[in-house]
């Protein structure tokens, strides 16, 4: 049985990835370059009116930051798939685009076997990301577990009576423990958190969701 093929949206700023990536696509007859643009506006309007099935999209644009532009892409057309293809290699800014809604993402380094095959797997309603995204992603995940710092469930325990603004001796009758225990156990997290205050205590647990 003969499909038709992926219909494809390149958004990129630069004409030259543009010319590009067709040249790399136009060998292959499961994917068609329907139409590309230089910026988020006109991709905007031509969304309101026409359908495509995979959209590329580059994260520098010159009118709309392209993490932006995945959710004003998903309000146009919800059942667009969207691949982010671009140079950024920041986990911070993959992580963004995914929590927006892209499929994919790839390095514009990426060959064109694996090009299509990630358009063909994010036009199925699956996940593709590319090897050197995942290793970024995973690295990105190790380090962030390293900079957690490990408490005691105890610590957990008064770092969360902290943050509601107990005092010690409260916190030492609540847990039946003396007021002296309580301090210690404070002056190991801020030293686990590496601050010097409650305040900035709070503000760094907040930060690592251990509160």
């Amino acid at each position: 049985m003969q499909h038709n093929p992926i219909s494809v949206l390149i958004v990129d700023d630069h004409p030259m990835v543009i010319e590009g990536l067709k040249t790399l696509l136009s060998d292959d007859d499961r994917v068609v370059v329907q139409t590309h643009f230089t910026n988020g506006k006109d991709t905007l309007e031509f969304l309101e009116h026409e359908k495509v099935d995979v959209v590329l999209l580059d994260v520098n644009l010159p009118d709309i930051n392209g993490v932006e532009m995945v959710k004003f892409i998903l309000e146009k057309r919800a059942t667009v798939q969207i691949l982010g293809l671009s140079t950024y290699s920041e986990p911070s800014i993959i992580n963004q685009m995914i929590k927006n809604g892209v499929k994919g993402y790839l390095l514009k380094n990426a060959t064109s076997d694996e090009l299509v095959k990630a358009i063909t797997k994010v036009y199925q309603g699956d996940f593709y990301f590319g090897s050197e995204v995942q290793k970024i992603l995973a690295d990105s995940v190790t380090q962030e577990t390293i900079d957690i710092p490990k408490l005691t469930r105890r610590e957990t325990h008064i770092l969360r009576l902290i943050a509601e603004g107990k005092t010690t001796n409260t916190i030492a009758e609540e847990l039946f423990i003396s007021p002296l225990t309580v301090e210690t156990h404070r002056r190991n997290l801020m030293q686990k958190m590496e601050v010097s205050n409650a305040a900035s205590l709070i503000k760094v647990a907040v930060e690592k969701k251990l509160i």
